[in-house]
């Protein structure tokens, strides 16, 4: 999740700057992993990567690879929306000032942009979470696979599933919790919104 946001994160600027070819190449990838199955993205990267470029790709790498590029389309697609939700006419009063276009990035566009995007990264990081489960498919053992193994050894499934379906929410209020932390983190940037509407 943290590899796919931050990728996302940084990749956004090239598609809402539209940089010629480069914003165009990343929004084609960007639709591909948004729009086909997490499980054939899974087995292309795990069955056609080590075929393609002749490498051994374990598991781990390949789980961590494909669900990184799938968050990272999704967080693409977030950033590039959440900025252009901005009001143009800050960023033109930021040019009439000289500033240059990393600068407005950096201290107007950033800043109010991650807070309209948080809550819509949270739900991307908890579907994200949730999606997990079909890495035990190429052979890694996630929190189901260890349901899956606990049950089969115990036979006990109402005891073995409730606690793997906890775990699964325990998380994911654990990264609802760090949004609205970092939300509220963040929200100073926007109390000049409150100052010019009350005016």
């Amino acid at each position: 999740m943290s590899i796919g946001i931050a990728s996302g994160l940084l990749l956004a600027p090239f598609r809402y700057f539209k940089v010629k070819l480069v914003g165009s190449l990343i929004y084609g990838a960007a639709e591909f992993f948004r729009n086909s199955p997490v499980l054939v993205q899974l087995f292309l990267v795990y069955f056609g990567v080590p075929m393609f470029f002749q490498l051994e790709l374990s598991p781990f790498f390949a789980a961590i690879l494909t669900l990184s590029m799938n968050t990272a389309a999704f967080s693409l697609i977030i950033f590039v929306s959440a900025m252009e939700a901005i009001d143009r006419e800050q960023i033109l009063a930021a040019e009439s000032f000289g500033l240059r276009r990393r600068q407005i990035l950096q201290k107007i566009i950033g800043p109010q942009a991650m807070i309209i995007a948080i809550p819509m990264l949270v739900g991307i990081a908890i579907n994200q979470l949730q999606v997990t489960s079909l890495i035990s498919v190429i052979g890694f053992i996630d929190i189901t696979k260890v349901g899956e193994i606990l049950n089969q050894r115990t036979l006990k499934p109402f005891i073995v599933w409730p606690l793997i379906g906890l775990t699964y929410f325990a998380l994911a209020q654990l990264i609802s919790y760090l949004g609205a932390w970092l939300g509220k983190r963040l929200s100073h940037h926007l109390q000049y919104r409150s100052v010019v509407e009350t005016a």
